[in-house]
């Protein structure tokens, strides 16, 4: 089966493993790890025998366990395929942790055909006998009309059984709606109260939209320490938002005391995932020597991945240090280059305006056969999505 269905099954496993363990405590403080591999193997054997024949006769728990046994290769060879056999006999009798799975097997089309319709029957098969989980994907399928006619308010009310069981993340979807008006009226105040929900049960997207909410007062008092609060717990979590709104928040000293190494750092981290905007603030973080030293070289590198993102105010800058030879060298050509990009990708009236005086500035240094080579240059670049189009340029232009 699947990766995903190893976590839902993790805590039944971990269920029948436990009086193994107790077991193997008493006597393994003396044996060495491959002696106490092999006895948690004969004991999970043990346990796979004593499964099988009640699995034969029809019990769903047995048919279930040993499923999850197949699933995870314990006590019997890994076979994704025969866990699914057991899956299936235990939710053709009603198992709703069963009927789950198999409901997440069709949706994601691992080990049996991709079957969004055959994922809506088994989900609500188990949905029905109040399996939380169930309750969360049939919402799912519903908002995105996967295997039914969409229907927000079908959505809806799946979203709130399972809220109501304590699920975090059908809370913070919930809250989605409510803040959108998709299938209920649209109450910003009503959506903080789920997001909040889903926030405090460690939900890392509900918790920087709940700092949202502080920073701009939507839905709840405006408060800049609050929202810091939220955005600190999103990004201790790895959150990529989370952690440029942290860094944003020390930069500009809102809720925090301005702290431009602080900033630096939750940028820096934000840009290693991958956000744009991250990948810019950290570059002119070091063009400037705001909260690391200036290195020319660093905010070229941290420009160019930002740039390559379509980002336009790093394509302005990126121009900007050719225009002037800062961390590579001076070549009016690509100082135009990067002008005409930035100018096809700007939204922001500034961002078009200095792109628009880099072009003016940088044509006056150029012959019209370079200014001509420059566009070709960009529609090369363009045309390749800006994806590791720069050797290729160089190489063209040199």
């Amino acid at each position: 089966m699947i990766g995903l269905l190893k976590q839902a099954l993790s805590l039944c496993v971990l269920l029948l493993a436990l009086p193994l363990q107790a077991i193997a405590q008493n006597n393994s403080s003396a044996l060495s790890e491959t002696q106490r591999a092999e006895m948690f193997a004969r004991a999970y054997e043990k346990a796979t025998a004593s499964h099988n024949p009640l699995a034969d006769k029809n019990d769903t728990f047995s048919q279930f366990n040993l499923g999850s046994m197949y699933e995870l290769g314990q006590g019997v060879p890994q076979n994704h395929q025969e866990a699914l056999k057991w899956y299936r006999r235990a939710a053709e009798q009603g198992d709703a942790a069963a009927q789950f799975l198999l409901g997440l097997a069709y949706e994601l089309g691992q080990d049996v055909p991709q079957d969004y319709q055959e994922a809506v029957r088994w989900y609500r098969l188990a949905a029905v006998q109040g399996d939380v989980s169930a309750q969360l994907m049939l919402g799912v399928m519903y908002d995105k009309g996967q295997g039914v006619t969409q229907d927000y308010q079908e959505a809806l009310s799946w979203y709130q059984g399972a809220a109501k069981q304590g699920n975090a993340n059908a809370a913070y979807l919930l809250g989605t709606m409510y803040s959108t008006g998709h299938g209920v009226q649209q109450s910003s105040k009503e959506a903080a109260k789920w997001e909040r929900m889903a926030a405090e049960h460690g939900v890392a997207a509900a918790q920087v939209i709940l700092g949202l909410r502080y920073a701009m007062g939507q839905g709840v008092r405006q408060d800049q320490k609050e929202a810091v609060k939220w955005y600190r717990l999103a990004a201790e979590r790895g959150n990529v938002d989370g952690q440029f709104n942290l860094g944003l928040m020390y930069d500009t000293g809102q809720g925090v005391s301005q702290d431009y190494s602080a900033a630096a750092k939750w940028y820096r981290l934000a840009a290693e995932q991958g956000d744009a905007d991250g990948q810019f603030n950290t570059g002119l973080m070091h063009e400037i020597g705001q909260g690391v030293p200036q290195d020319f070289n660093a905010a070229v590198k941290w420009y160019r991945l930002a740039a390559e993102q379509g980002n336009a105010s790093a394509q302005l800058n990126l121009g900007l240090l050719y225009l002037h030879g800062q961390g590579v060298p001076m070549d009016y050509v690509l100082a135009h280059m990067w002008a005409n990009i930035a100018l096809d990708h700007a939204t922001d009236t500034d961002v078009q305006q200095k792109s628009n005086k880099l072009h003016s500035l940088s044509a006056s240094l150029l012959t019209p056969q370079q200014i001509a080579q420059a566009g070709e240059l960009a529609k090369k670049c363009v045309a390749q999505k800006l994806k590791g189009c720069q050797a290729d340029l160089l190489l063209l232009h040199n």
